[in-house]
């Protein structure tokens, strides 16, 4: 039986969450798989949900990541997409069963089958799936996407999952209209984009949050045209009625009925973030003004590549902070405390991936 490509990479070993190193194997290419050398990984909330089993379904050891950006060092015969050499990037999943409705239509994300980067299942033979936080991957072509040369690829990787995550909604539900009032909830590593893409769209953008110290940050460097303090009664009763939309990228707890008074009437919002807790919306805020409330998870493959060619045309990368691999545990707790403008990244080929015990 043919071995797969050695791998070194970090892992969690437990739902401390605490990652060291670890080495592993790549699934010997298949028909279709392009293999590719790391060169640099976001660091998402979601790693942490993984890492630290908050979801319930943890498969230790797990290495996280799943913001990669790096390069094509082989092709798999039937690859028609790349060729060695080649800026590529991986985002949320690395797979999907490409027969359902959503997979049809271009929304794999929406997938039952769904396979995730980092602590999913493959499909065809079982194993766990690993993520970016080691020096290579395998993946069908399919699951991958090209990276405009514009882009520098250290602050273009969070664009593969946080990117896309704002890009892909404000789309769909016509958020992305030259002169629309968008409200964006939250200014973290989906909020700035989303303030970019806002932006880069022709709309006119308030960052709307809890923070009022984010002021001089949302207008002064990021862009956006107005400000709101959420806590502030008065600066939201006078802003009531005033947006088309608003994409809410907050994952802590937050009341939302005073986020649906800012839209006009027929308004539409989208939730991207998480909170553990339900979210309360009163019935009453939705029907009165004809409002609507709708999610959003992440977006498929095409909507991924429709964001990085939009992103490379427009010059719109994510703000981060370039760490090593032996800093990342730190990096965790500093992204816990949300303590990062707006995002970390791991170098992954500049750093020494170690030897696991």
């Amino acid at each position: 039986m043919a071995e797969g490509t050695a791998a070194h990479g970090w892992a969690a070993r437990d739902a401390s969450g605490h990652l060291s190193p670890f080495n592993f194997s790549r699934r010997v290419p298949r028909d279709g798989d392009v293999t590719i050398k790391v060169l640099f990984c976001g660091l998402c909330h979601t790693d942490l949900h993984i890492i630290k089993n908050e979801w319930g379904n943890a498969m230790y050891p797990v290495v996280p990541g799943h913001e990669i950006v790096g390069v094509a060092t082989g092709v798999g015969p039937g690859v028609t997409k790349f060729k060695s050499g080649d800026t590529v990037g991986v985002g949320y999943f690395v797979d999907s069963c490409r027969s359902c409705e959503s997979c049809g239509k271009g929304f794999e994300s929406y997938c039952p089958q769904l396979v995730p980067t980092s602590g999913g299942v493959d499909l065809i033979d079982g194993a766990a799936t690993q993520g970016g936080f080691s020096d290579v991957l395998v993946v069908s072509e399919h699951y991958a996407v090209r990276v405009p040369e514009s882009l520098p690829p250290d602050a273009a990787a969070p664009l593969l999952c946080a990117g896309v995550t704002v890009f892909s909604p404000m789309v769909r539900f016509g958020l992305n209209a030259p002169g629309k009032h968008l409200g964006v909830v939250g200014l973290g590593g989906l909020g700035h984009l989303g303030v970019k893409f806002g932006k880069a769209f022709g709309m006119t953008v308030t960052v709307i949050s809890t923070s009022p110290a984010k002021r001089e940050e949302a207008l002064d460097r990021l862009g956006a045209d107005a400000f709101l303090v959420s806590r502030d009664p008065e600066q939201m009763k006078a802003a009531a009625s005033t947006m088309d939309g608003i994409i809410d990228t907050v994952s802590a707890e937050h009341p939302v009925a005073p986020l649906l008074e800012l839209l006009k009437p027929m308004g539409q919002m989208v939730v991207v973030g998480l909170p553990v807790k339900p979210l309360e919306v009163p019935p009453f805020s939705l029907v009165a003004g004809g409002k609507r409330l709708a999610g959003s998870a992440g977006g498929g493959m095409e909507d991924c590549q429709a964001m990085l060619d939009f992103a490379g045309e427009h010059g719109i990368t994510a703000d981060i902070e370039v760490v090593g691999m032996d800093y990342v545990n730190t990096a965790i707790q500093r992204l816990e405390r949300n303590d990062v403008r707006y995002r970390f990244v791991v170098d992954v080929a500049g750093s020494k991936l170690g030897v696991a015990a």
